[in-house]
């Protein structure tokens, strides 16, 4: 360009003028470029973040766990989540967050309950109960992060989660007799909670995008069932997953 741009002016062609103003507006447009880059990284240093969100799915399984005699798993089931999270960060650095949000959580197990105990309607002989819920699930949890060299994260997090059922199935076999899909929602507590801890990396894709890989586990302190209906003790939830997500 710069040959071309001296070979005009030597041979006194008129155009050289025009060469000379595109080189320099081509100059100056990569000048301009490269310090509003740097301004923009040296902002973003120094104002942070205060929060992000992004998307999630989590695939695993559930498992229901007696606490009580005359009821044993027969079989646990795939465990599907997915929503939206949320981290409302602690520090300019973005080290330390609180990681929430909410998601939309398919879990079940098929328990089986000896005589006399499980729904009344069906406690006279031993029945299998195919127990799939949907909850909705916000977690509060307290997110931990570390960069690395390759600018590859580390993170973790632990907390609490709070669930409210909002549809449940069972298919139900008793005496022989199959009950498909049997609305069992007005037979659940309407609240669940426990332990929440997860962990797994966070590589960045843009200056703006970061996708996640993790595994977390969730452990249910409170009880599924209501005594009362089911006569069952305490029924406890604990799930293990994969996480999958992306940060905006």
């Amino acid at each position: 360009m710069m040959v071309k741009i001296l070979h005009n002016m030597l041979s006194g062609k008129q155009n050289y003028w025009k060469s000379l103003i595109f080189a320099g507006l081509i100059m100056g447009a990569g000048v301009t470029a490269k310090a509003q880059e740097g301004f923009s990284k040296r902002m973003s240093k120094e104002i942070g973040r205060k929060v992000r969100f992004g998307f999630k799915l989590d695939p695993g399984v559930g498992i229901l766990k007696s606490q009580e005699e005359g009821i044993e798993r027969n079989g646990a089931k795939l465990n599907l989540a997915y929503g939206i999270m949320a981290d409302f960060f602690l520090d300019r650095s973005e080290n330390y967050a609180i990681g929430t949000g909410f998601q939309i959580t398919h879990t079940g197990s098929v328990m089986m309950y000896d005589k006399g105990i499980g729904l009344n309607e069906y406690n006279d002989f031993p029945t299998e109960y195919d127990l799939r819920v949907q909850y909705l699930e916000v977690p509060v949890t307290l997110k931990l992060k570390s960069e690395t060299q390759s600018d590859i994260g580390i993170w973790g997090q632990f907390g609490t989660y709070f669930a409210a059922p909002i549809k449940a199935r069972a298919n139900v076999i008793s005496n022989n007799i199959e009950h498909k899909k049997q609305n069992v929602l007005p037979e659940m507590h309407r609240i669940n909670m426990g332990l929440l801890l997860a962990a797994g990396i966070e590589y960045p894709l843009t200056e703006t995008l970061s996708g996640i890989v993790g595994f977390g586990y969730q452990g249910g302190f409170t009880d599924l069932t209501r005594d009362k209906k089911w006569n069952d003790g305490k029924l406890n939830l604990n799930s293990f997953s994969l996480r999958l997500g992306l940060f905006f």
